[in-house]
């Protein structure tokens, strides 16, 4: 049910938006305000992850992709090629729509998990993938997720 009501709120309308509806800025603070003191690279992270099945802390990357339709999820590349997705602790909290190639510290925790077909569709739309991308997906997908409490984006490199 919980998952049903996500899925909705952040069901899109449209694949972009316009220029206006933009945030100028995009580096700063979201969330919990966090700082970089303790944060790991995507590496260490990863080994962790291959490891124990969890990590808890902090870790750098560079966001790869944003949900163009609220900032309600990122991703982040993991040393493997595999992207890892970003949510955001209790919806709480949306990143900039176009934050896209910003490096970034998120804090939270990241653990191995399955996602399913139908939550794999959704993310594709909101990620303004072809209609043939979406249906093309047709299986559950192991992959690693990260829920963040707080987030630092920031200037672009």
């Amino acid at each position: 049910m919980i998952m049903g009501a996500w899925l909705m709120a952040c069901q899109p309308q449209r694949t972009e938006i316009t220029e206006e509806e933009k945030p100028e800025h995009v580096s700063g603070y979201y969330g919990e305000k966090i700082t970089e003191e303790k944060a790991v690279s995507i590496d260490q992270m990863h080994r962790e992850l291959l490891h124990e099945g969890v990590f808890q802390g902090k870790v750098r990357g560079e966001i790869k992709e944003v949900c163009v339709n609220k900032g309600c999820w990122m991703t982040l590349a993991l040393p493997d090629g595999n992207l890892m997705r970003v949510t955001f602790k209790d919806y709480g909290f949306f990143v900039p729509t176009n934050s896209k190639g910003y490096p970034v510290i998120v804090e939270g925790t990241a653990v191995k998990s399955v996602t399913d077909m139908a939550t794999l569709r959704h993310y594709a739309e909101d990620a303004g993938k072809s209609e043939e991308e979406i249906e093309a997906i047709d299986s559950d997908e192991e992959s690693f997720t990260f829920e963040a409490t707080g987030v630092i984006i920031s200037n672009a490199i």
